[in-house]
């Protein structure tokens, strides 16, 4: 079995997939969502730094071509803590 590696939407190192938050912006439904689902991901290293650069770059909106809800920036701040 082959690793699969991603890159970081904000700092752009590249890592095996699972090393990294991932954010997804759900087929149909448009919706985003984090770590499950299918359609569109943008991956994210687990620091603060890439979390801070990311929001206010909006790297996660351009990657997914939508807005990213506020409350996805917040539920991955609780996982920092």
């Amino acid at each position: 079995n082959q690793i699969v590696y991603r890159q970081c939407v904000s700092c752009r190192k590249v890592a095996p997939r699972q090393t990294f938050w991932r954010v997804v912006r759900v087929a149909p439904t448009h919706q985003i969502v984090l770590d499950r689902g299918m359609g569109r991901s943008a991956y994210l290293c687990p620091n603060r730094e890439c979390l801070t650069k990311a929001k206010q770059k909006n790297r996660l909106q351009g990657a997914l071509r939508t807005k990213v809800p506020e409350n996805i920036y917040q539920n991955l701040q609780e996982r920092l803590s």
